[in-house]
């Protein structure tokens, strides 16, 4: 009998970049559209096949094992919680215990938002019969320098990694998407009970053994690390780049608005561009937001005029704000 596709989906970090949308609930539960981006990372899972899904959680774990624990996604959630931080392969390691022997997994981290092509990486997987798979995307060359740059030969192999090498002297423009399919024998390069990281420790002697194969992401990918990239990717949706499933999107004459439930909009508030109003939010009268994402339940004044502006949970939001001497309302 076939044993059934698992997958893991990493979410330990703690998001530091993504300050201060982070105090309030861990990187994986940040809303894309008002759904928490691991939503979409099971759901996509689920839509390949995938049934059990494992996580090992640490920062505001509870969050998220509260949330996934009993879901309605479909798929049977398992968890470990860690109590300190051990590493991206370490991370792995703990849930060694999840995986089938001999079997092949998927491994996705939880803060990027993706369209990828994960079944026809699991097939290429498959072929080439390396332990290790890496969905690959290829980036413009002038961004090189914030990602991982991974050096592929002609047979999609992997021959060289670059750190966040400088324009000048990377030697390819692809980059590690952090999506994974690995085989068990993965475990045989990561020792117990040590902070071990895969780009540092596991993936340089897999290069050794010729172990590390690729796929490429022809789709869309965004890692959702900071405020900026985490703004572009509601526009991405919005504007059709990234096709995800989400609510009704209302139009207006000036742009376009998607709100939560229960959250009231007044006729007199006025949408530029593309924004996105959470849950049991309050709007008053004469509002402008323009390319804004209002998080669950913040309430914002009457009168008040925001752009490109993310709005924390809970806030509240007087006209008379100054933008540059708050983080409340993040700007960038």
């Amino acid at each position: 009998m076939k044993t059934k596709l698992k997958a893991m989906v990493m979410a330990a970090g703690m998001g530091s970049r993504l300050e201060p949308i982070t105090l309030r609930f861990p990187k994986p539960l940040i809303p894309v559209m008002n759904r928490p981006l691991m939503d979409i990372i099971l759901t996509q899972l689920k839509n390949i096949g995938v049934s059990e899904v494992i996580s090992n959680t640490y920062y505001l774990a509870d969050q998220i094992i509260n949330r996934y624990k009993d879901n309605n996604l479909g798929v049977k959630f398992s968890y470990v919680k860690e109590t300190e931080l051990s590493g991206t392969a370490g991370g792995v390691k703990k849930c060694q215990f999840f995986f089938d022997k001999d079997e092949d997994f998927i491994v996705m981290s939880g803060d990027i938002l993706t369209t990828a092509d994960i079944k026809k990486g699991i097939e290429i997987h498959k072929k080439s019969g390396a332990i290790a798979t890496i969905g690959v995307k290829e980036i413009p060359h002038e961004h090189v320098s914030h990602f991982g740059v991974v050096v592929t030969g002609e047979d999609g192999y992997i021959k060289e990694f670059q750190e966040k090498p400088s324009i000048e002297e990377a030697k390819s423009n692809l980059i590690n998407t952090g999506i994974y399919i690995f085989n068990y024998k993965i475990f045989d390069y990561i020792p117990e009970n040590t902070f071990y990281d895969f780009a540092k420790n596991v993936f340089p002697k897999l290069l050794e053994d010729k172990q590390i194969n690729t796929f490429l992401v022809s789709e869309y990918w965004n890692d959702i690390g900071t405020i900026g990239q985490y703004k572009q990717s509601i526009q991405d949706v919005f504007n059709g780049v990234c096709k995800i499933e989400h609510e009704d999107v209302s139009e207006t004459n000036l742009g376009r608005y998607l709100s939560g439930s229960n959250t009231k909009i007044p006729e007199t508030v006025r949408f530029v561009g593309n924004t996105v109003v959470g849950n049991n939010c309050k709007l008053g009268e004469y509002i402008k937001l323009e390319n804004c994402v209002v998080l669950d339940g913040a309430e914002i004044k009457t009168g008040s005029e925001l752009s490109d502006c993310v709005v924390l949970p809970q806030m509240s939001v007087n006209k008379n704000i100054e933008k540059s001497k708050t983080k409340e309302i993040l700007t960038v």
